[in-house]
């Protein structure tokens, strides 16, 4: 009975260890490329997020060519006004 138990710990342990994926944005620009790339005959390729532009103009110029979208980074915190209260009236 011990060394089941023991195991299935040694198994969940090793499991919770495990390498996590990187964030994909950074949430330091508002927009971001996602460059897919292709891999060969035996495949293997992948994609990746580059997120260091300030303007959808400015990622567009840089991925005209390429095999990439730009969009607006999901993560980046805005810094805009807050939104204003309803305006209430006294009587």
């Amino acid at each position: 009975m011990r060394l089941p138990f023991l195991t299935l710990t040694a198994i969940f342990t090793l499991l919770g260890v495990a390498d996590a994926s990187a964030q994909r944005y950074d949430p330091a620009y508002p927009v971001c490329m996602h460059r897919y790339i292709g891999g060969g005959p035996g495949g293997g390729g992948g994609d990746y997020f580059d997120c260091s532009f300030t303007s959808l103009e400015q990622c567009r110029a840089t991925a005209s060519g390429l095999a990439a979208t730009c969009d607006v980074n999901p993560y980046y915190a805005f810094n805009g006004p807050p939104p204003r209260r309803p305006y209430k009236k006294v009587h």
